[in-house]
């Protein structure tokens, strides 16, 4: 499986030459657990493989909290001055997608594509960048057949046969036979653990002890099976069941099935980032057993890992993780429903990506507070300088022409935190000068408030935070104006239809109008100077 011609990258960022603040990059390893100087394996290139969705049902909030997370990562790299590759795969057949579809009496690849595109649209309205390549696994089966079938020349898997010696279609990673496994979290399976890297692999999330069918370590079905040489060993390919469709099961050397859930994004980061790349990112519960695994498969295969592991943590909500399988999962649609997109992003990246987010009506109550501080400042500045800068030049401004602050944040392994310091920081500064501004005229004055514009939307866009770029651009608190003035006025439409019922005392078509509007969601409340309308 050879290198393929690498895609076009479409940066936000204008500057083509990389930023003397690149250098001062450093970014943690989840491998090596320490704080470590980046450097790109391909001079001004960085290519970043994210785990991406198990389309199974709807995204929720701890979802679209890693998506945000290595958005911002990404979006440092370009501001840096780097050319990003950024790839994020969709696995788009599993156990879970093909019993919830039968259940539902859906077909199986129907219900992967409906959920992909309901995912496609979280990501678009909270501002998260579109990946250079969205691969899904179903295109990828070649790929990952011929990866398995060099595993298993290399001597590292094998094939379960029946008792006629023929192949039955399950091949499991041979642990035993590879030294190296564990390095990623730095454990053993039994092992007493002695080393503190073990220890602080521990405190980080699910170990290697506790890879049983626990909330938050979820194994393949696959993995419990008996023909196992070592309980230690995982699927690469999995014998297909009785009830698997007929389109979900592919023909290869080793039976007929479908792959396994590592396999797939060791053929898919090889296939468009080559055999070594600079960061494999994902969420913390993929640290073990999803990454454990795919760096053993891939090392075995006789490729590079990842230059670099991160993850990001979990979104909490009352100190626990936030999963379906806890039953407190906030679904994205229901949280837009109550809150602005730009609210939302604010505060699912407000904190550095590996620290765990509280998620709670005072975190949404807080990023709301912070977009009317933003959004003041950067409307009263551009009406002291008669207008706004444009969106060329704010994508245009490098790092090095960031407030020190800001850099000295992000290059501390994207220390989001300080970052947001920095722009408010920028914010106060920004509107003493505008007081001046306000009690006489001076350019001299009026140039510094600009400056102190062009840097807070810069610094913003760098978080994908700027409400004049997309899909935040024309936003009233945040939200999609258009679509707002479009629903109020088919709305308004609809209550000047039911008054004039009500004036002809027709109630029985005023109260369809209300019935209708009420079973999509909008209510209507009558009030002495008219009826006003609001989603429930």
């Amino acid at each position: 499986m050879g290198n393929v011609e690498e895609p076009q990258n479409s940066n936000i960022s204008g500057a083509h030459e990389l930023a003397g603040a690149a250098a001062g990059l450093n970014l943690y390893d989840t491998a090596s657990h320490a704080v470590s100087p980046f450097r790109p394996i391909r001079p001004g290139h960085v290519g970043i493989y994210v785990c991406g969705a198990t389309v199974q049902s709807s995204p929720h909030i701890g979802h679209i909290r890693a998506a945000v997370a290595f958005d911002i990562v990404r979006r440092w790299m370009l501001r840096l001055g780097y050319d990003v590759t950024f790839v994020r795969n969709v696995t788009d057949i599993d156990d879970k997608i093909l019993d919830k579809a039968a259940a539902a009496g859906q077909q199986w690849w129907a219900r992967a594509y409906y959920y992909e595109r309901e995912f496609t649209r979280a990501y678009d309205t909270l501002g998260v960048l579109p990946p250079t390549v969205e691969p899904r696994a179903t295109g990828h089966i070649p790929d990952m057949v011929e990866l398995i079938e060099r595993i298993i020349r290399n001597g590292h898997a094998y094939v379960v046969k029946d008792a006629d010696g023929n192949p039955t279609g399950n091949v499991y990673f041979d642990v035993a036979s590879w030294p190296h496994y564990g390095e990623l979290t730095h454990q053993k399976q039994g092992a007493v653990e002695a080393d503190e890297a073990a220890a602080v692999a521990d405190r980080m999330g699910p170990s290697v002890d506790a890879a049983g069918n626990d909330k938050y370590n979820p194994i393949d079905p696959a993995d419990a099976s008996p023909d196992k040489h070592d309980p230690r060993d995982f699927a690469l390919w999995k014998a297909l069941k009785a009830t698997d469709p007929l389109d979900a099961r592919w023909a290869t050397p080793f039976g007929v099935g479908r792959p396994g859930w590592h396999i797939e994004c060791s053929a898919m980061s090889h296939r468009y980032l080559g055999e070594a790349f600079d960061i494999h990112g994902g969420g913390l519960d993929l640290r073990f057993p999803h990454h454990e695994n795919e760096m053993a498969q891939t090392r075995a295969a006789g490729w590079n890992s990842a230059a670099r592991w991160m993850h990001s943590a979990w979104v909490t909500a009352k100190g626990e993780k936030m999963s379906k399988s806890l039953g407190n999962g906030l679904s994205v649609p229901a949280v837009l429903a109550e809150h602005s997109a730009w609210v939302v992003r604010y505060a699912l990246g407000s904190v550095q990506y590996r620290s765990m987010l509280e998620w709670s009506d005072q975190t949404l109550t807080e990023a709301q507070a912070a977009f009317e501080r933003v959004s003041n400042f950067i409307e009263r500045a551009g009406a002291a300088i008669g207008g706004q800068p444009s969106r060329e030049e704010i994508t245009t401004v490098g790092a090095d022409q960031l407030p020190a602050d800001f850099v000295n944040a992000m290059n501390d392994d994207i220390n989001v935190s300080g970052a947001i310091a920095a722009v408010f920081s920028t914010i106060r500064s920004g509107n003493t000068l505008l007081s001046q501004v306000e009690d006489h005229a001076d350019d001299a004055v009026q140039a510094r408030v600009r400056k102190a514009l062009v840097s807070v939307r810069a610094m913003l866009d760098t978080l994908g935070l700027d409400p004049l770029a997309e899909p935040w651009a024309g936003a009233k608190d945040g939200g999609d104006s258009k679509a707002a003035d479009a629903l109020d006025a088919l709305v308004s439409e609809q209550l000047q239809a039911r008054q004039a019922a009500r004036a002809a005392k027709d109630f029985a078509k005023a109260d369809a109008i209300r019935d209708e509007l009420a079973a999509v969601g909008i209510a209507i409340e009558d009030t002495p100077s008219g009826s006003t309308w609001s989603l429930k």
